[in-house]
Parts: structure tokens; C-alpha cells; sequence
């Protein structure tokens, strides 16, 4: 017969249960209106403002989006909205100044001065930025311009929490682009950050907001091309903007003309497919005729597969390489402009190749051998040539071969 026993107890001592952290309740409306009355007991005087904020006893650390909302609409905004919450408001926010820089910037520096005081509100900063430009198509547009000036100041001063990705990823949803909204706030945006910084400067923000390759994201899918990107641009007074786009675009489409060119010669493609892909992307990227040029001599050495053992077996290489695409380079060297912009090429190539460096005058020979270089373009370029690299030597290297062509030519 089995018997359970009992099981021990501690007898005596009182067991405390760990009461839980009860959270104090969220009160946003009363520090809301906390903050708004610092405001109109200080007539909107930023400076005394700011010093009110910083004596105060307001919990900023838990409060502080409904800070930045109160400097930005002048109150509360209602949840997923920019319109008015209940509560006191104040007349000195952001949206209810004038459109002006002078105006602004007060608020960007009021704004830097309380983020060095409480550095913990930065990301507050950023919360309510990315909420405001996710809902510009709330605002209205002087509203909009005056948050386009207040972000190019903020960036000019270099405002702390205001990443450029936090300015640039939340506006491209496709609504706010396709209305063009966008587009406007990003051209006051550019316009106004570009009076006090430099282009490089704005290119800058963008690659680190991740835009720079993309730009035409802000237009409207209908309008994404660069031809109505330099009208825009042009006419919103932002030349400089439009000749870094278009600069960039030619380095692209020169990019993939290289590529598919390298592909071709180094495959031993038919030279007359070659002429022919070379003219289809000249036409297709409006390339100028010496951009043409360059990028063929370029492709056609990187072409070379240089044994490097001795000085004659790349002299034998670099001018079979010429002799066999000579037909090529004559399509495109079709003035005596062209043909001095070849002979640049050569010189700066065999100058900052060392192995290459004694090829200078047989590489120019043989391209005279080959038509694609004129008797005179070659002494003009031996009397008057302007690019410094190595000229010195190989004027001398190429003096039997302009004493020759001289001598000849007085035959004539």
C-alpha cells in the first residue's frame, strides 16, 4: 500500500509578488499646447523661444514628433493627416510664414539651435520630415514652396537629422509624381539650395540620397526623357543642372558604345559591321565626331593582347592593330581636325604607356601609310602641336619622318 507524501512549504515567509511599470499615459495634447503657448508668450521671438523650451520641464524625449509638428503646422495634426488637430495653435510655424528665404531660415537655425541642446530629437526631426513630404499632395502650394526652401536651408546649414535620403525616397510615390507635384517642390528645392552651394554640392546630396543616376524619377512617367528635362530646367533658370545631365548621359551611352565596340573587335567581327554599330550609336547618342574618335582608339589598343616580352613583338602588335582597322578610324577621321585629335590620342597613349613609348613615330607613320592621316595634319602637329605630354621627345623621334615628308613635298 503506497502513501503520497505531502509536499514541503515554506511556512512563515510572505512571498512579494514584482508589481509591472505601469506607463505613465501619452498626453500629447497638453504638451502640444505647452509648447504652442511658449510661442505666443514669446510673440513668436525664436530666440526667446528657443530659451523657454530649454528651461522648461516638457518631456521633448517622448514628445518629440508633436514638437516638430507644432514648428512646422503650428499645432497638433490629426493622425495620417495635415490637418489641424484640437488645441491651441500659434501663428509662427513654418507653413504660416511668407515664401522667402530671409523669412525661413530664422525657423532652420531655431530648429539647429534646439537639436545641439537635445541632440536626442534628431529622429524626431527626421519622422515628421518623411510624414510632411509624403503628404505634400495635402499642402497647399505656397505651403509646398515653403517647405522646399525651409529643406534646401536646412541643407545648407547642414541641419543635423535631415538625411538626403530622407528628404528625396519619400516624395517618389507614384501619385505625388504623377501629379507633378514633385517635380515642383524638387525644382524650389534646387533653386534655392543652388543660390548659397555649388553644383557639386547639390550632386552630392543627390548620390547620397540615391537620385544622382535617376533624376528623371521625378517627372512624371510621361514626360521622363531628357529632352524634357532640359526644358524644364532651362526655363526653371538651372542651366548648369541640365549640362551635368546631359554630360552624364553621353558618359552612359559612351559607355555602352565602348562595351559593344570592345566586344566586336575583340571577336573579329566584319569591319563593315563594325562601321556600321559605330555610326548607329554615333546617331543614336548625337555624339560629336571627335568624342567618335577617341573612343575608337581607345577600344582598338585596349583590344591588344600584349605579350609584353620585348619592345618589338608590341611594335609588331600596335601596328598590326592599325593596319587591320585603318579603315575604321578613316571612316570617322574626316577632317584635319579629326585626324590632330588621333594624333593627341597616340601621343598622351604613348606617353603614359611605357611600353608603347618609343612606338610613337611607327604608329604615326603607319597611320599615314594607311590614309587615315594627312601629310598636313602631321606637320602641323609637329610645328604647332599644343599638348605637352612627351612632345619634347617625340618630336625628336618623329623628325626622319617630317624631314622625309618635307623633302617630298618639295619634290612635288
Amino acid at each position: 500500500m503506497s502513501t503520497s507524501k505531502e509536499k514541503p512549504t515554506l511556512g512563515g515567509t510572505r512571498i512579494k509578488t514584482r508589481k509591472r511599470n505601469i506607463a505613465a499615459p501619452l498626453d500629447t495634447a497638453s504638451f502640444a499646447d505647452a509648447v504652442v503657448q511658449i510661442y505666443l508668450d514669446n510673440a513668436g521671438d525664436l530666440e526667446l523661444v528657443a530659451k523657454s523650451i530649454e528651461s522648461s520641464e516638457l518631456n521633448f524625449s517622448r514628445y518629440g514628433d508633436t514638437f516638430f509638428e507644432v514648428v512646422f503646422t503650428g499645432g497638433r495634426t490629426q493622425p495620417g493627416t495635415v490637418k489641424p488637430d484640437e488645441g491651441e495653435r500659434h501663428p509662427y510655424s513654418v507653413i504660416e510664414c511668407e515664401p522667402k528665404r530671409e523669412v525661413i531660415l530664422p525657423s532652420v537655425i531655431f530648429v539647429q539651435k534646439i537639436l545641439r541642446r537635445k541632440p536626442f530629437l534628431i529622429k524626431s526631426l527626421e519622422n515628421v520630415m518623411r510624414r510632411l513630404l509624403q503628404s505634400l499632395e495635402l499642402f497647399e502650394e505656397k505651403e509646398r514652396k515653403k517647405l522646399a526652401i525651409f529643406t534646401a536651408l536646412a541643407f545648407s546649414q547642414k541641419l543635423s537629422g535631415l538625411p538626403p535620403e530622407t528628404v528625396f525616397q519619400p516624395m517618389l510615390k507614384d501619385n505625388l509624381v504623377g501629379k507633378g507635384i514633385v517635380l515642383s517642390f524638387i525644382t524650389e528645392f534646387f533653386a534655392e539650395y543652388l543660390i548659397d552651394n555649388s553644383l557639386d554640392d547639390l550632386i552630392s546630396i543627390c548620390k547620397r540620397g540615391k537620385v544622382e543616376d535617376n533624376l528623371l524619377e521625378f517627372f512624371p512617367s510621361a514626360k521622363r526623357t531628357p529632352e524634357a528635362f532640359s526644358e524644364h530646367f532651362t526655363n526653371a533658370g538651372l542651366l548648369p543642372l541640365v549640362e551635368y545631365h546631359e554630360k552624364k548621359i553621353l558618359e552612359v551611352k559612351l559607355k555602352e558604345m565602348k562595351t559593344t565596340l570592345t566586344t566586336q573587335i575583340s571577336g573579329e567581327t566584319d569591319i563593315s559591321e563594325v562601321i556600321d554599330t559605330v555610326k548607329q550609336h554615333v546617331k543614336d547618342a548625337k555624339l560629336p565626331d571627335i568624342d567618335a574618335v577617341r573612343i575608337l582608339w581607345d577600344v582598338l589598343m585596349d583590344a591588344v593582347q600584349w605579350s609584353g616580352k620585348n619592345q618589338q613583338q608590341n611594335a609588331n602588335l600596335a601596328l598590326r592593330q592599325v593596319k587591320t582597322w585603318a579603315k575604321l578610324l578613316n571612316v570617322f577621321c574626316t577632317s584635319g581636325k579629326l585626324e590632330l585629335e588621333l594624333i593627341y590620342k597616340v601621343q598622351v597613349q604613348c606617353y603614359e604607356d611605357a611600353k608603347l613609348m618609343k612606338l610613337f613615330p611607327e604608329i604615326i607613320k603607319s597611320l599615314y601609310d594607311q590614309d587615315v592621316l594627312a601629310e598636313d595634319t602631321i606637320l602641323h602637329w609637329f610645328r604647332k602641336g599644343t599638348n605637352p605630354k612627351g612632345r619634347q621627345s617625340f618630336v625628336k623621334s618623329l623628325e626622319p619622318f617630317v624631314k622625309w615628308l618635307e623633302e617630298a613635298e618639295e619634290e612635288e
